[in-house]
C-alpha cells in the first residue's frame, strides 16, 4: 500500500510518515520543530519521568505503608505532584523534545482527574444556595500562641455560630474563655480540645481516641434547625524522620477510634471539626473520610491548605459532614498560630 511521506528537510532529518500517530501529533507541533532533527528523539528521560509520575499519582493507593507510611506521606501532598507535571512540560519545551511534551499529557490528565474539581470555583453555586443554616469554624490555635486572646477575638470575628478549638494549654483556658464570652453564651472544653456555641449544648462528653489523654469530645447543639452533633478533635502529629520514615501510627488508631465513636452517633446531623494532622486523601484517615465530606471538596474553592500557616502545603484541619449539605467553605486569616483558621457553612 502506497504511504505518504513527510519532505526531508534541509539538514537531513528523518522522514516521518504523516499517516503515523507520530505525523498527525507532529503537525500540532511549531513549524520550526517540525524542521529539527531529533525532536522524536531528545528528551526520553522526560518523558519516562512523565509517566512514572503518572502511575504514581493513579497507583497512590497501591503504594505501601509498611516502610516509613511511604504511602499516606505520598497521599498527604499528591496535590503538589502537579508542580512536577508542570516542571516536566517546561523542560520539555526548553529541550524541544516532542516526545516528552506528549508524554506530560499522561499525568496532566490523571492529576484533572484527581483534582480538577477542586479548581473549579463553587462561591457562585452557594450564592444561588444562599447562606447556610449554622456557621462553623476551626482552628488549632499552637500552645505556643503568644496572644490566644487576639486569636481568639481574631477567628470569633469570622461569625461562626459554633468554634472549635484545639491545642489549648491548661493554663490558657480562661484567657479564651474571658475572650470569648461576649460572643458566645455556651462553651464546654475537655483537656486540650474545646467548643464555643451561640446555641445550648447538651450532651458533652470526652471522646477516647486511644492517647491516654482527652484529646477529642462531643457535644449536641441545639440548633432552631435541629439538634446537630459536634466533634472536636485533635489527632496525634505525625512525624518525618530519617531513621522510621514518615510515622503516624499513634495518629492512624486514633482516627480508626474516632470513626468507631462517629459511626455509634445516634444523631443524624454530625459535624467534625478539628486538626486530624492528614489530608482528605490519607488512606490512614478512611475510618472517618468513609463515613463523612468534606466542605471545602464540596462547596470551597481550590485546596483550602491550612498548614504551615507560613507556606501552606496541605489542608490537615478539616470540617466534615454527615447529614446536612455543605453551603460554602473558606480560610480564615492567618492568626500567630502556625495553622489557618478553616470555616464553613451548613444548610441542614
Amino acid at each position: 500500500m502506497a504511504q505518504a511521506y513527510t519532505a526531508e528537510t534541509g539538514n537531513g532529518a528523518a522522514r516521518t510518515p504523516t499517516g503515523s500517530l507520530a505525523g498527525r501529533l507532529g503537525g500540532l507541533l511549531p513549524a520550526r520543530w517540525r524542521e529539527e532533527r531529533g525532536i522524536w528523539r531528545r528528551g526520553i528521560v522526560l518523558a519516562v519521568c512523565a509517566v512514572l509520575i503518572a502511575l504514581l499519582m493513579a497507583l497512590h493507593a497501591r503504594i505501601p505503608n509498611r516502610i516509613g507510611n511511604l504511602g499516606s506521606l505520598t497521599e498527604t501532598f499528591l496535590p503538589w505532584f502537579g508542580v512536577l507535571v508542570v516542571l516536566i512540560a517546561v523542560a520539555a519545551v526548553l529541550r524541544r523534545s516532542a516526545t516528552a511534551l506528549i508524554a506530560v499529557l499522561l499525568p496532566l490528565i490523571v492529576w484533572l482527574n484527581l483534582f480538577g474539581g477542586l479548581l473549579t470555583g463553587k462561591s457562585a453555586a452557594a450564592a444561588d444556595v444562599g447562606r447556610g443554616d449554622l456557621t462553623v469554624a476551626t482552628h488549632n490555635v499552637n500552645a505556643d500562641n503568644p496572644d490566644p486572646a487576639g486569636t481568639a477575638q481574631d477567628v470569633a470575628a469570622s461569625g461562626a455560630d459554633v468554634l472549635a478549638l484545639q491545642e489549648l494549654p491548661a493554663g490558657q483556658v480562661a484567657t479564651y474563655e474571658e475572650a470569648l464570652a461576649d460572643t458566645y453564651r455556651y462553651h464546654a472544653v475537655e483537656g486540650t480540645v474545646g467548643l464555643w456555641s451561640k446555641y445550648p449544648l447538651t450532651g458533652t462528653s470526652p471522646v477516647d481516641i486511644k492517647m491516654g489523654w482527652t484529646r477529642a469530645m462531643r457535644a449536641t447543639v441545639a440548633v432552631p434547625g435541629g439538634d446537630v452533633a459536634v466533634y472536636v478533635a485533635h489527632m496525634p502529629s505525625v512525624r518525618v524522620k530519617l531513621e522510621a520514615g514518615f510515622t503516624a501510627n499513634q495518629r492512624d488508631n486514633s482516627a480508626d477510634a474516632l470513626g468507631e465513636a462517629i459511626a455509634r452517633e445516634r444523631v443524624d446531623r454530625v459535624v467534625l471539626l478539628g486538626d486530624l494532622n492528614g489530608t482528605m486523601n490519607d488512606r490512614s484517615l478512611n475510618a472517618v473520610t468513609s463515613q463523612m465530606r468534606s466542605t471545602q471538596g464540596a462547596a470551597g474553592d481550590g485546596f483550602g491548605f491550612s498548614w504551615p500557616a507560613a507556606f501552606p502545603m496541605a489542608r490537615i484541619d478539616q470540617i466534615m459532614v454527615r447529614g446536612v449539605e455543605p453551603v460554602a467553605s473558606w480560610t480564615l486569616p492567618r492568626t500567630p498560630s502556625d495553622h489557618l483558621p478553616i470555616a464553613a457553612s451548613v444548610a441542614l
